[in-house]
């Protein structure tokens, strides 16, 4: 697989609202599945798959404790990659927002710079 393949691939582990919901919570600090279950509201069995996948790519780690394995970001520079995502789409995201709706001809974007 070439790099930029494997570049694409990290990236879509990052391309799920679910996952991003469960790394802004492990940003703050690690938990429990049933922990993420709780604050962000999804089914066990769903967290689970997202966490997985978020594992095999290498942006989380769990830890076992007992009966409980605690998920937590997997090094420094995945926290500072999401940071640098909220810095990124600042001066874009109503443009962001309206990628969905392009289609529809729906859209129209408080700044466009072309």
């Amino acid at each position: 697989m070439e790099h930029l393949e494997i570049t694409a691939k990290f990236i879509r582990g990052f391309a799920d609202k679910t996952r991003l919901q469960i790394l802004h919570s492990l940003m703050r600090k690690e938990k429990t599945v049933s922990e993420l279950v709780e604050e962000i509201g999804v089914a066990q069995s769903r967290a689970s798959q997202h966490l997985a996948c978020l594992r095999d790519c290498g942006i989380v780690e769990g830890r076992q404790e007992g009966k409980f394995v605690y998920y937590s970001i997997k090094g420094e520079e995945i926290i500072r990659l999401l940071q640098m995502f909220e810095t990124a789409l600042k001066p874009v995201e109503s443009l962001v927002a309206c990628c969905e709706t392009v289609e529809e001809l729906t859209c129209t974007p408080a700044i466009r710079k072309e």
